[in-house]
């Protein structure tokens, strides 16, 4: 891929998006509360799998986050995994609500 990749928030799709030049490559939607961003899903094309595309996308959504203040719920398996292998988000991670 020689085109330039670049990652943006998209507050009206309520999803962060990866793009090479005009092409998505892959987005990571999430919902917005109080302090905290939810992501609930998370999708690459298939035919860019292992290219770093992913792992991309996560580390911008997840700095923007801590660059916002907000806490993060990683309900999505992706962005759940990608914290579990990058130990320094792990800060980012809300507790869960107790009742």
């Amino acid at each position: 891929m020689d085109t330039q990749i670049t990652v943006a928030d998209n507050p009206a799709r309520r999803r962060y998006e990866i793009h090479a030049g005009d092409d998505l490559l892959g987005f990571a939607a999430y919902e917005l509360g109080d302090g905290l961003i939810t992501f609930t899903h998370t999708e690459v094309d298939p035919s860019l799998g292992g290219r770093g595309v992913g792992s991309t996308l996560a580390r911008h959504a997840l700095d923007d986050a801590r660059d916002r203040g907000l806490k993060v719920q990683p309900l999505c398996p992706f962005i759940r995994g990608w914290i579990d292998r990058h130990p320094d988000y792990a800060s980012l991670v809300a507790e869960p609500a107790t009742e």
